[in-house]
């Protein structure tokens, strides 16, 4: 029974990869729940941390459950403003956070994170 869109991003991931007790992780706690997002970019960084062939099996599988967005031309535009908002404020977040934000933002999704220090800087970004 999901109950809405959901936008989850790397760290959801990564948590439910590396725990033993795969219960115990938030992605197992909201699967069925809502309807799972990542970003291309979340992709980009499961494939470059995929080390051997267990773990790209285990980053195939966990993919399964959630639509992947693409990065476009509007979201590299939310991407820009949102960099130089947080430059002026000098709060500036890693890359690959502002670019799943601004994902995020484009599609007027919540995230869900557990590095909620980097997105609680996004205006506007609804966090879970």
């Amino acid at each position: 029974m999901e109950t809405g869109n959901l936008l989850i991003d790397t760290s959801i991931l990564i948590d439910y990869l590396r725990k033993k007790n795969k219960r115990g992780s938030q992605l197992y706690k909201i699967v069925g729940s809502y309807h799972l997002f990542v970003s291309a970019v979340t992709l980009f960084e499961l494939f470059a941390g995929a080390k051997d062939e267990q773990k790209l099996s285990d980053v195939n599988y966990v993919l399964e459950y959630v639509e992947i967005l693409p990065f476009t031309e509007d979201t590299a535009k939310t991407a820009g403003e949102i960099y130089l908002k947080l430059r002026e404020q000098n709060k500036i977040i890693e890359t690959k956070d502002l670019f799943i934000g601004a994902t995020a933002l484009s599609h007027d999704l919540p995230v869900m994170t557990l590095n909620r220090k980097h997105f609680e800087r996004i205006e506007a970004l609804k966090i879970v």
